[in-house]
């Protein structure tokens, strides 16, 4: 199974790489269009090859991506860590409850009554 994985991530990178050759064309990226650029009095504007350009937007679509999902799952997080800190409380009670029932008796009897 490791071996697939090594293939399909090699067979990856090598796509990875050939369209980062095959898309070398330096091509400008501008932040504003032409009539707002007009308006404003600025145009600001880079010239980045392509495969930067389309790469770029894949993993800014990623890093967006996952910490729009991060940010959705909080109300989840905060569910299970508040249940976490209820069953430690309940089960440090049980066992404060356990000990007042066996004081004062024999410590096996107190054993033999906890197992069962």
């Amino acid at each position: 199974m490791r071996y697939i994985r090594y293939a399909i991530l090699g067979s990856l990178g090598i796509l990875l790489v050939s369209v980062c050759i095959a898309n070398r064309t330096i091509v400008d990226l501008k932040l504003l269009p032409s009539a707002v650029a007009e308006l404003f009095g600025i145009n600001p504007s880079i010239a980045l090859p392509l495969f930067v350009v389309v790469l770029g937007g894949l993993g800014a679509g990623l890093a967006i991506g996952f910490v729009w999902e991060w940010l959705r799952e909080h109300k989840h997080r905060r569910a299970v860590s508040t249940q976490n800190r209820e069953v430690k409380k309940l089960s440090r009670e049980v066992k404060k409850l356990k000990q007042q029932k066996h004081e004062g008796k024999d410590d096996v009897l107190a054993l033999l009554d906890e197992t069962s």
